[in-house]
Order: structure tokens, then sequence, then C-alpha cells
């Protein structure tokens, strides 16, 4: 599968809530394929990768400790859009993949998003404190 399809694969599987870059999996795979894991092979003219004995090795003794990435990816969707826990995982998960797989200026950039993420929130605080006719008790 190459790395288009693999991306696609996996938007299809996670029902859109998950869709990688070529940022993030190009590098993800260069990496499987230093480690053994993972064969990279031009078909085509497209690099295709298919895991290797080794890592199918790898797959079936883990399996316990690698799970289902759908099922992590379906557990962090919150049926109610104001289900902060659920979009800190999906934006958790983003900024790990970010961390891992990025370059410096993507990385730097993450954080910069971040940052202003922490900022923005806490506006949105400053503004309802000056409103306090509209807040509601949290349970």
């Amino acid at each position: 599968m190459h790395g288009y399809e693999l991306i696609q694969q996996i938007a299809e599987k996670s029902n859109g809530t998950w869709k990688p870059s070529p940022g993030s999996i190009y590098p993800a795979l260069s990496q499987l394929e230093d480690e053994g894991l993972v064969l990279i092979d031009k078909v085509a003219g497209r690099k295709t990768a298919a895991l290797t004995a080794e890592g199918r090795r790898h797959v079936d003794d883990h399996r316990a400790d690698l799970g289902s990435p759908w099922d992590d990816v379906a557990g962090s969707v919150g049926v109610d859009a104001r289900d902060l826990r659920a979009l800190i995982g999906q934006l958790m998960g983003a900024a790990g993949q970010v961390a891992g797989v990025g370059t410096v200026r993507q990385v730097d950039q993450a954080a910069e998003v971040l940052i202003e993420a922490r900022r923005s929130l806490y506006r949105i605080l400053a503004e309802d404190a000056s409103d306090s006719s509209d807040s509601t008790d949290a349970t």
C-alpha cells in the first residue's frame, strides 16, 4: 500500500476523525523501514510499504500492547462536541504525532499553535468573568 492509500485508509477507518498528513506518514514509514518492520519498494512509480516478516512478528508479539487504534480514535470522539476531554485527547494525539515525526520547523509551528490555544482559552475565561449572568455551575 502506498502512503496516500494509507492516509485514506486511516481516514476511512476512523470515520474522518484522524487523517494524518503526508508529513507524518512518510517519516513514520521511513522509521519503520529503518527498524526492519516495513519494506518500502517502488511499484509502478510509487513507493509502497508492506510489513516484513519481522514486522508481522512484532505485531503478533505486541498485539495486546498495540491495542486497536480505531477503538482509541472512536473513544476520543465525544457524542457532544462540548466534551472537552475528547477534544483534548485528539489534540494530544495530533501534537504527539508532530513531536514524534515532525521536522524542527513543524514542531516549532505546533508549539506556537498550542501556546496560542492556551492563551485563547484564558481569554475566554477572562471575557466570561465580566459577564457572570450567563455562567452556570459545572457538576
